[in-house]
């Protein structure tokens, strides 16, 4: 411990963790972990269970406060977010109670004499410390104004409100002290980055290995979705043999597990496990993406429904070359052993700080004793592009995904690479002429022209862009790497272009001879299409492995690959055997057919391009 502070030295911190989820109380453990090593006392307010917090802190110093004033997001299950009741259940917990919560909170803070209110990342915490006369400081990669944006498109304007009372209240914050991963943020004036904020293992991989009783000669998988419940029956098969897999938050009451999996306790501390662990699979949060980047450790992740924080968290951990995504279809029936076979193929390439809490810790140290954190003179243009990008969200059409602006690349900046999103068309018809000819001097073009679109030029450089990179050991973002694994470079490819059109009336009734005014316009959408034989067909690996577990020889299977996926909550690949699509030689009914694809929301997008 470190050497007792005077009292006048001493400081208070009232800290505020969010009532969704164990990622955001683990990750205040360490900053409170190493704010009470300085000698300060630190009152937690919090719903997350005591152990979070007592097993890593044995200290008087440390005084927890049950209590929940924001609710997060409500899980139907661990990979499912119910949009309405969330922010139903937001309104319940925080709007009404509005002013009993100011006002207890108020008089609680001035009780304590608290120095600085830290706020992870609850939104009434900053303007009860404003009405106390405290600073506050949030510490957080995300803020629920952008969660919650997608959701009022859903609920109605009813519940828009709610969003603009979080941004409100967040800019009475001093400064946000921002982690990896982040996403737009517009609420807070000024902004000072960290490391990944991580906990530390306690003790050695065989330490760990020998008490839960691994074997040398077998690897260990670690099953964890973030406290939230296991819905599904796990069986013997889904591993592959010598793999041993690790149970996190397992119900008392859940079925007797298979020989091969084991439950871990509820308190069991994961750091440990995971750093004796080969892969982990699960969903990505905060605290799992950065625990198993800072370990190294590979992740198989199932994409949630609607939770915007993914695609930057997802970013991170693949430009990393730490995750690989499998298919939920593929986790509830069991197909895991292609996805974990790949993870154990990976090297983990993170090698930035991991100190983030205690570099935040100082900051809110030094923030309590007044020192004021200002951005640089970039701070008007970050926060003007994240305004942009959440307005952008809130005014989009419900159900579509979140296509955020090429230019806004705050992961990307943050990481220190480019997406390859096409360039914009002023630029290329600068080049267009340039490019045409470097396109032939990559393709024979056999039928048609490209009639010098840009944008169609732009589509077969990617093209041949990803003929390179195919054989490349340079990173590229996962799309990418599927797409260029898709084609045969030696045979034809078919690439077709549609435009898309301003819509005045009629739809899509001239498709049945009604009268129609429409137009068309510039944006349009190419496909590259090509036929291969079966026994040429170059599959994906779960995609061979499902064909092998069907006992089947070689059969078409349809591949497809979206592009622009990285920055939505959508999975950029999608495939089918093609028997799957037929019923008794006959193709399978439109209600079957869209019953099969929504199986996995992440692909939903395979209905319209398959149907439509």
């Amino acid at each position: 411990m470190a050497k007792e502070l005077e009292t006048g030295n001493r400081l208070v911190f009232a800290y505020y963790v969010t009532g969704h989820g164990f990622g955001h109380a683990t990750r205040c453990v360490e900053v409170v972990h190493h704010l009470i090593l300085s000698g300060h006392d630190v009152h937690v307010v919090t719903g997350a269970p005591d152990f979070v917090f007592t097993s890593q802190i044995q200290s008087p110093r440390l005084f927890l406060r049950k209590l929940v004033i924001d609710c997060g997001v409500v899980q139907a299950d661990a990979l499912t977010v119910d949009r309405l009741a969330s922010l139903e259940k937001y309104s319940e917990t925080a709007v009404v109670p509005r002013d009993s919560i100011l006002a207890t909170e108020v008089k609680w803070l001035k009780s304590i004499k608290a120095d600085l209110v830290v706020s992870d990342v609850v939104p009434v915490a900053c303007r009860a410390a404003a009405d106390a006369g405290i600073r506050a400081v949030c510490v957080t990669n995300f803020s629920w104004d952008f969660i919650y944006a997608e959701y009022v498109m859903v609920a109605g304007y009813h519940h828009r409100s709610i969003v603009w009372q979080i941004a409100e209240d967040y800019s009475h914050c001093q400064f946000l002290i921002r982690l990896p991963g982040f996403c737009p943020m517009p609420a807070f004036r000024d902004v000072v980055d960290v490391p990944l904020v991580v906990r530390k293992p306690r003790k050695s991989r065989k330490e760990v290995r020998d008490e839960l009783g691994i074997k040398d000669n077998e690897k260990a998988m670690v099953l964890n979705f973030g406290g939230q419940s296991l819905g599904w029956n796990l069986k013997e098969e889904y591993l592959p043999p010598g793999w041993i897999c690790l149970v996190c938050g397992a119900h008392d009451n859940h079925q007797e597990l298979p020989r091969n999996f084991k439950k871990l306790a509820k308190d069991v501390y994961t750091p440990d496990v995971m750093a004796a662990s080969d892969c982990m699979l699960g969903k990505i949060g905060y605290g799992t993406c950065s625990e198993a980047l800072a370990y190294k450790l590979p992740c198989v992740f199932v994409r949630r429904d609607y939770f915007n924080e993914e695609p930057f968290l997802r970013n991170m951990l693949e430009y990393h070359e730490g995750g690989v995504e499998m298919i939920r279809r593929d986790l509830l029936v069991g197909h895991w052993r292609p996805y974990l076979e790949i993870a154990t193929t990976l090297k983990p390439s993170y090698e930035g700080g991991v100190n983030g809490g205690e570099v935040a810790a100082k900051i809110l140290q030094d923030a309590a004793h007044g020192k004021n954190y200002k951005s640089d003179e970039d701070s008007g243009a970050r926060r003007l592009c994240d305004a942009i990008v959440l307005g952008f969200q809130l005014q989009r059409a419900s159900g579509r995904d979140i296509s955020i602006p090429e230019w806004y690349t705050n992961a990307q900046n943050e990481l220190g690479f480019r997406t390859g999103s096409p360039q914009s068309s002023d630029a290329a018809n600068n080049n267009s002429s340039f490019f045409q000819n470097s396109v032939c001097d990559e393709f024979e073009i056999l039928h048609g022209d490209v009639k010098g679109l840009p944008d169609t030029i732009n589509f077969l450089k990617s093209l041949a862009e990803l003929r390179v990179s195919h054989n490349s050991e340079k990173p590229y973002i996962r799309e990418r790497k599927a797409a260029a694994a898709l084609f045969n470079w030696e045979e034809e490819i078919y690439v077709a272009r549609a435009p898309g059109r301003l819509d005045v009336v009629g739809g899509i009734a001239d498709y049945s001879g009604s009268l129609v005014l429409q137009m068309p316009i510039r944006e349009a959408c190419h496909v590259a299409v090509q036929k291969i034989q079966p026994t040429k067909q170059r599959l994906w690996k779960h995609a061979q492995a499902r064909q092998q577990a069907k006992g089947q020889k070689q059969t078409p299977v349809l591949q497809i690959v979206s592009y622009g996926s990285e920055l939505s909550n959508r999975g950029p690949t999608f495939d089918m055997d093609i028997s799957d699509f037929m019923d008794g030689g006959k193709p399978i009914s439109y209600e079957k057919a869209k019953h099969y694809f929504s199986h996995d929301t992440s692909q939903r997008w395979g209905l319209s391009d398959i149907l439509y």
